[in-house]
């Protein structure tokens, strides 16, 4: 097992990732400490993880609320039912919710544990890719809205994140690629060597080599617990974690939620935004050839054909970075380096968007 750790002072929570790890019940005896746990998961996970970890949260008394899979359900409602069995069960605010799955069950059941009883305690028990390198980490929380993605949330950071990479050999081979796109995401926003790295291996990746998957998982996590730490709630630096997040948010939106995987439409995001920048000046020919050889070699896509470019230009004006009406936009400048402007030509956005949409 390695131990990560995101410091946020009194708030601050370690990282476990190893195989094998739901089934260590000293670890959650160790992090976790309530007495009364709920543990929400979905119709995809709980079927095959729920009884292990249910067994490693004994002797304490766990309740169990499962959830229809997809990112359709990420609703206000959904959460809903979350706090009806919580308050069914007559829990206090000395318990504590565990969230047991991928991205969209991580993001409601935090949502849930930072409204209920106007908060109580959270753990991160991630088994997809992208839920590991990403989003079990950080403390966002929160549901789409019709009008755009994550519109309803909180911070809300947990109290332990379980990374049990053994999850990932059940894990549908379209699932392992969505959360490469934000694998790739880091090397392009910090790490050069790591973007090179992917290069070098996505084979590896693509056939779900542990070793492989574990070092993508630990630099990953490594990254942004390093942003995490020192800019929490996203005035600066979190930011650069948004890259791609802009345009592939508004594919999401703009599609119901329905047609594409967070991941995937991020890929193309990614895609996107390094074409943004090859139109500001900022990347070379090469390196915008280099962002989308390795998205497709990814199996992601590099082009969304059923989203109009006004019409993702819509939902991008309601991103959560729009400030005084201008859209702010998360750019590489370099592979390895990345910035947030809202310095740029609105033609370039518009041939970048008519390039890939439509």
């Amino acid at each position: 097992m390695e131990t990560l750790r995101v410091e946020l002072g009194s708030r601050s929570y370690p990282i476990l990732i190893g195989q094998g790890l739901l089934r260590e019940r000293s670890l959650f005896e160790q992090h976790l400490r309530a007495r009364d746990l709920l543990v929400v998961s979905n119709t995809v996970v709980a079927p095959l993880y729920l009884d292990v970890l249910e067994a490693s949260l004994q002797p304490r008394r766990v309740v169990a609320a499962i959830l229809p899979d997809g990112e359709s359900h990420k609703t206000l409602a959904t959460v809903g039912r979350v706090l009806d069995v919580l308050v069914a069960n007559r829990f206090g605010r000395d318990c504590a919710v565990v969230a047991l799955g991928g991205g969209v069950v991580g993001d409601m059941a935090g949502f849930a544990a930072a409204t209920f009883q106007r908060g109580v305690a959270f753990a991160q028990v991630p088994t997809t890719l992208l839920a590991q390198v990403d989003s079990s980490v950080g403390g966002k929380t929160g549901v789409n809205h019709p009008g755009g993605k994550n519109l309803i949330g909180a911070f809300h950071q947990p109290v332990v994140v379980v990374a049990d990479t053994r999850t990932l050999a059940t894990l549908p081979p379209r699932e392992l690629r969505a959360g490469l796109a934000e694998v790739i995401k880091y090397g392009l926003i910090c790490d050069a060597d790591f973007f090179a790295w992917l290069e070098a291996r996505m084979d590896a990746l693509l056939a779900a080599d542990p070793a492989a998957l574990a070092h993508v998982i630990r630099r990953s996590c490594e990254i942004k617990a390093e942003i995490v730490g020192r800019d929490e709630r996203e005035h600066g630096d979190r930011a650069l974690l948004n890259l791609g997040h802009t345009f592939g948010h508004a594919v999401e939106s703009a599609t119901g939620y329905t047609e594409w995987l967070h991941g995937e439409a991020i890929g193309a995001g990614l895609v996107m935004a390094a074409c943004m920048s090859r139109e500001s000046g900022y990347l070379t020919s090469e390196e915008l050839e280099r962002v989308t050889r390795l998205v497709a070699r990814a199996g992601l896509p590099t082009h969304v054909s059923n989203v109009k470019p006004d019409i993702a230009l819509q939902h991008m004006r309601i991103d959560k970075k729009v400030q005084a009406g201008k859209i702010r936009l998360v750019l590489p400048r370099g592979i390895g380096s990345a910035f947030v402007t809202a310095d740029y030509a609105e033609p370039a956005l518009s041939r970048t968007l008519e390039a890939h949409l439509g």
